[in-house]
């Protein structure tokens, strides 16, 4: 997205993302401490979010930026390589402002250009300070001052040829802090939405002699890769844009405990918690490696859909899925196959172990598989749970179908309790629903009641590709069964650790990580045990010591994605209840719903059914109370009950009749959407309010922004912090004025927090600050702020 503003051009003559004074160029270039540079050229600071320009001047554009990152136990090495392309006819030049974190040395600048190589200089923080306000002063727009706080690498200017492209590449390394076993890394980005459509791709490499147990990016989602034991690679997916936000990655050393676990614990504080003691944790955990050999067996009993609606490529698709699960089966391991639809077949009485014999039995049988009849889901899944399982092995189903129950039994409520009783012999069931027709919400249910997962297949997809990826993690289960509780000495404690996602944990296999969400109530040391079994039945114990001394406003993340995993479970519990019938004015439905509606305000975390919230500028921003039982659970109830009234009438509607869609298109696409939010690991994606709609195309809600640990709704014209409570239409303590002494001590204390992002919107932002309202009046040359959708 272009800006054009018509500024003079005594002020700026050409920028480029939210940048551009006729700034003087260090070196040869120019003198910081002669006059003004008189030539025309461009300043480009690639982290921020807006491209903008002069409407005389055809400005220097950044294409794309390509980021190298090598990790080598503390030491990193970042390599940004930028594309920079002039489209006017004539020569122009450019400089670079690259904000960094603390620690940071200059390696290197190359530049594949012609004329003279730029020359680059690190500016501590104070001096990249003035630079920035020096900026937004005389482009009247507040877009860096999110970077307040940073140091500042700078180039001088270097030549860009007409109607051509230059790639600079500036190389910079930097010792990374330690926590415990824990090594971060954070590359400063713009958190808003981008308003561009510059391309970053980002590629990691972590090498560590001691071992490396695990990878973890709380920013963005990314491909990880093991090279053996002591290298990791990370990439940013591809074909995928970038979300907005600083990158941060992790990664955990072994522990020089051969036989312990490796974990560490992000943690948030929140004054709402236990009077300003507690607040939210994401605690990320890695097993020991497994000291044998040998691995633990499995049994696997395939029930595959074989009903008319399967005919054609679904019935052949399920038949290779089938086949490449025996196939990925351990001599030794045991199978069954069920085949349904109006009727039960299966390929034996009992589970068999995989031999050479049998193996070659089972595809025999397996193509001979013709789709004909109805539906009998109920007694398929019966038949695949009721035989005890094969000693010494995790026993789990692989539960495949296209469509709703047509024969026997067809109640959603009867089949999942049926089925739940049933399975006494605690077989994981993971399902597999094809295409459009099959009931989301009772698949997902059925499995998760059996700590497996749901998968859907979409009608353009490969059901041999979904199954056999799903069957390839399920390999070597390393921990079988597991609980996490919090410990108070030697005695469990209910009260120092609550409301975790998810409240119960799956079965862990090789290159599993654990990856657990809560609040905490206490500003001690945390202890947790976590226990379980190897498929074998021997007995697992590991202990964890945290500190939360370390909370961190800069940990905002935590609380995010823990309030889209919330989101996830509540909105569950309306889906599953509707299936028995509740309404929109159950007392429990509309206590859940209030509870989305206090989450989805406070943490900016909208759904499909809010939405409204960032989109309707007449939507008013719920207020609520949250208040802890004696028994440890939270209540919630609104601060003023006239206020958000309307809110959650509208979203109780929305929820409940959306929720009616049990299968088509619709369900298919709930399901999704709710998978994203419950299994959400980082603050892209789900978190970052990116879902499909209805047409199963993916969107995202522009008209709330994610700001460290705020929420901005646009309302009014105006960015209203949902931290106000409710209070967006009362009158402000105090009125700031843009530019002014009173704005500079404003951002300084944001700056503090961490929170001086919130002023970069642009436009006026009215905002809670310690304990008043202020609102932030914006500079009226201000690019107009994106709308929601």
């Amino acid at each position: 997205m272009q800006v054009s503003l018509a500024l003079s051009k005594a002020l700026i003559v050409g920028m480029l993302l939210a940048l551009g004074t006729a700034t003087p160029s260090l070196g040869h270039q120019a003198s910081a401490s002669k006059a003004a540079v008189t030539e025309i050229h461009n300043i480009i600071v690639p982290q921020a979010r807006r491209t903008m320009r002069h409407r005389h001047i055809q400005a220097v554009e950044l294409t794309a930026v390509d980021i190298k990152l090598g990790i080598d136990d503390q030491l990193a090495t970042t390599t940004m390589q930028l594309t920079v392309s002039n489209p006017a006819n004539r020569p122009q030049q450019t400089e670079m402002l690259v904000p960094v974190p603390d620690g940071v040395t200059i390696r290197s600048v190359q530049y594949d250009g012609t004329g003279l190589e730029p020359i680059a200089k690190l500016l501590p923080r104070d001096e990249a300070r003035s630079i920035y306000d020096s900026i937004v002063r005389k482009s009247l727009d507040p877009a860096l001052v999110e970077f307040a706080g940073y140091n500042l690498i700078r180039t001088s200017a270097f030549p860009i040829p007409a109607n051509g492209s230059q790639k600079l590449t500036i190389t910079f390394e930097q010792v990374l802090l330690a926590d415990g076993d824990r090594i971060d890394y954070v590359l400063p980005r713009s958190e808003a939405l981008a308003e561009s459509d510059v391309a970053w791709t980002i590629k990691a490499s972590i090498d560590n002699s001691k071992g490396i147990a695990s990878v973890y990016s709380p920013s963005h989602d990314l491909v990880v890769e093991k090279h053996g034991d002591v290298r990791v690679s990370a990439a940013s997916a591809a074909g995928r844009p970038l979300s907005p936000g600083a990158f941060r990655l992790s990664y955990l050393r072994r522990p020089a405990n051969v036989g312990g676990v490796s974990a560490t614990l992000f943690a948030y504080p929140d004054a709402s918690v236990n009077n300003g003691q507690g607040g939210y944790f994401l605690m990320l955990a890695s097993l020991p490696k497994r000291m044998s050999h040998q691995q633990p067996k499995r049994e696997v009993i395939l029930v595959l859909d074989r009903s008319g609606s399967m005919e054609g490529a679904k019935i052949e698709q399920a038949r290779k899925a089938a086949i490449q699960v025996i196939e990925g089966l351990a001599m030794g391991e045991s199978f069954n196959i069920i085949d349904y639809s109006d009727s039960i077949q299966s390929f034996s009485r009992y589970p068999v172990v995989k031999t050479a014999e049998t193996a070659a039995e089972a595809r025999s049988y397996i193509s001979q598989i013709q789709a004909q009849g109805g539906t009998n889901i109920h007694d398929a899944l019966l038949e695949a749970v009721r035989v005890t399982p094969t000693s010494g092995t995790l026993p789990m189903v692989l539960f495949l179908t296209d469509g709703l129950p047509t024969v026997g039994e067809r109640s959603e409520v009867a089949i999942r309790d049926a089925v739940k009783k049933a399975n006494m012999h605690n077989r994981r069931i993971f399902s597999f629903g094809v295409g459009y027709d099959a009931n989301a919400p009772l698949l997902s249910t059925i499995a998760q009641s059996s700590k497996a997962a749901s998968t859907v297949v979409l009608p353009e997809e490969d059901v041999e590709i979904k199954v056999s990826q799903v069957f390839a993690r399920l390999r070597g289960p390393m921990l079988v069964g597991p609980k996490l509780i919090a410990l108070d000495g030697d005695s469990v404690s209910t009260r120092l650790v609550r409301e975790m996602q998810p409240s119960e944990l799956n079965d862990v296999f090789e290159n599993d990580e654990i990856l657990v969400l809560g609040q905490y109530t206490t500003d001690q040391t945390l202890r947790f045990r976590l226990t379980g079994h190897e498929a074998t039945g021997e007995d697992r114990v590991y202990e964890m010591t945290f500190q939360t001394s370390e909370a961190s406003a800069r940990n905002g993340f935590v609380a995010r994605i823990w309030a889209t995993r919330k989101i996830a479970a509540l909105t569950d519990e309306i889906r599953q209840s509707s299936a028995g019938g509740s309404t929109p004015n159950d007392p429990r439905t509309k206590e859940l719903v209030d509870e989305i509606i206090r989450l989805s305000t406070r943490w900016g975390v909208m759904t499909e059914y809010t939405s409204f919230l960032a989109t309707d500028e007449d939507a008013p921003l719920a207020s609520f109370r949250e208040e802890v039982t004696a028994d440890g659970r939270i209540a919630v109830s609104p601060a003023e009950p006239a206020a958000p009234a309307r809110a959650y009438t509208r979203a109780r509607e929305r929820i409940s009749s959306g929720n009616e869609q049990r299968a088509g298109k619709e369900g298919a696409t709930q399901q999704l959407n709710y998978v994203g939010r419950q299994q959400a690991q980082t603050v892209s994606g789900a978190a970052a309010n990116i879902m499909l709609d209805k047409d199963m195309k993916q969107v995202q809600i522009a008209g709330v922004q994610q700001v460290a640990d705020r929420s901005l709704f646009r309302r009014g014209g105006r960015w209203v912090d949902s931290a106000l409570g409710g209070k967006e239409d009362a009158a402000p303590d105090a009125t700031v004025e843009f530019g002014t002494d009173a704005y500079s001590e404003i951002v300084v204390k944001l700056t503090r927090q961490g929170r001086q992002g919130l002023l970069a919107m642009g436009g006026d932002v009215y905002l809670s600050l310690e304990g008043r309202r202020i609102l932030v009046k914006g500079p009226a040359a201000t690019p107009e702020a994106p709308k929601g959708r």
